[in-house]
C-alpha cells in the first residue's frame, strides 16, 4: 500500500514538474545580442528588450516579435534613370540599413522586413532619379567614385526616421548605359507595380488584423455582459418566486388551497408508466384533504 502511494505521489509530482516546465518555457523570452524582442499584449507593444539575456512574459496573453538589430543588406533591382540631357542609364545599387527605433518600425511597417525594404527601394530610387535628373551624363559618369552616393544620402535626409530606420549608406555597384533600354524600362515598371501591390497588400492585411482583433474583443465583452444580465434576471425571478410562495403559505386563507394543489401535483407525479391507480391510507394527509372536500 505504501509503495502504491509513493508511486501515485511520484506520478503527480512528475505531472506537476512537467506542467511547470511548460509554463516556464512559455514565459521565457530569449533576447540575442543581434536582435530586439518586442513584447506585445493584444497587438499593442508593452515593452522592448534590446539587451541580450532572458526576460519573462505572461503566457498566452503576451506574444513576442523579433526584429534584427544588426546591419541589413538590401540589393536594389537594376533601374533606369534619365540624366538632365535626356540620356538613359542603368543604375545598380545596394543599401545598408538598420533598425534604430523598433517601436516606430513595428508601428509603421508592421514589423515586416519585406515591407521596410519596399519603402527603402521607393525612397532611394526616387532620390536617385532626382539627383541624376539634375546632372548631365558626363557629370554622372565622373561622379561614380562616391559623389553620387553622398548626393543620394543628402537627398534622402531623415525621411527614414518615420519608419524607425537609419540608412547607413547607398552604394552604387555600376551605373552604365543600357544594353536594351526598352526591356529595362518595362522591367522597372513591372517591378514598381509589384512593389506597390505588395505594399497595399501588406497594409491591408495589417488593417484587417487590427479590425479582427477589435471585433473579437467587442464580441467577448458583449457575450460577457449578456451572461451577467441573464444571471441577474434568473436570480431576480427565483427571488420573486420564493416571495410569492412565502406570501401564499403565510396567508391562512390561501394555505389550505395551495396545500390542496400541491397534493394534487404530488398525486399526479406518482402516476407513472401504465399504472394509473393511486392507493392512499385513510389517515394519510393527502387522503384527509380529499375526505374533507364538501
Amino acid at each position: 500500500m505504501a509503495n502504491k502511494a509513493k508511486k501515485i505521489t511520484g506520478i503527480v509530482f512528475l505531472f506537476v514538474f512537467l506542467g511547470a516546465l511548460i509554463i516556464l518555457s512559455m514565459s521565457l523570452v530569449v533576447t540575442k545580442e543581434n536582435e530586439y524582442t518586442l513584447i506585445k499584449k493584444f497587438n499593442k507593444i508593452e515593452r522592448v528588450n534590446d539587451n541580450p539575456g532572458l526576460s519573462f512574459k505572461v503566457p498566452i496573453i503576451e506574444e513576442v516579435d523579433v526584429l534584427p538589430k544588426s546591419i541589413q543588406f538590401y540589393d536594389m533591382p537594376e533601374s533606369d534613370v534619365i540624366t538632365m540631357d535626356k540620356k538613359t542609364m542603368v543604375a545598380d545599387s545596394y543599401v545598408l540599413w538598420e533598425i534604430v527605433d523598433p517601436i516606430v518600425f513595428a508601428q509603421s511597417v508592421n514589423s515586416s522586413i519585406a515591407l521596410a525594404e519596399s519603402r527603402i527601394d521607393t525612397i532611394v530610387y526616387n532620390s536617385m532619379k532626382n539627383v541624376i535628373s539634375s546632372l548631365s551624363q558626363n557629370q554622372v559618369i565622373s561622379g561614380r567614385d562616391g559623389e553620387l552616393d553622398e548626393a543620394y544620402m543628402e537627398s534622402i535626409g531623415n525621411t527614414m526616421d518615420n519608419y524607425g530606420i537609419r540608412l547607413i549608406s547607398v552604394e552604387t555597384k555600376h551605373l552604365d548605359l543600357p544594353s536594351d533600354n526598352k526591356n529595362a524600362v518595362f522591367e522597372r515598371m513591372i517591378s514598381e507595380r509589384a512593389q506597390m501591390a505588395a505594399t497595399y497588400t501588406a497594409e491591408g492585411e495589417s488593417e484587417a488584423q487590427i479590425i479582427r482583433n477589435s471585433t473579437d474583443r467587442e464580441v467577448d465583452i458583449s457575450i460577457s455582459n449578456a451572461k451577467k444580465e441573464s444571471a441577474k434576471i434568473v436570480a431576480e425571478g427565483e427571488a420573486e418566486y420564493m416571495r410569492i410562495l412565502s406570501d401564499a403559505y403565510s396567508d391562512p386563507a390561501r394555505s389550505e388551497f395551495y396545500t390542496f394543489i400541491r397534493s394534487l401535483e404530488a398525486a399526479k407525479s406518482s402516476l407513472v408508466g401504465q399504472e394509473k391507480t393511486l392507493i392512499l391510507s385513510q389517515d394519510s394527509p393527502m387522503a384527509q384533504i380529499f375526505y374533507n372536500i364538501d
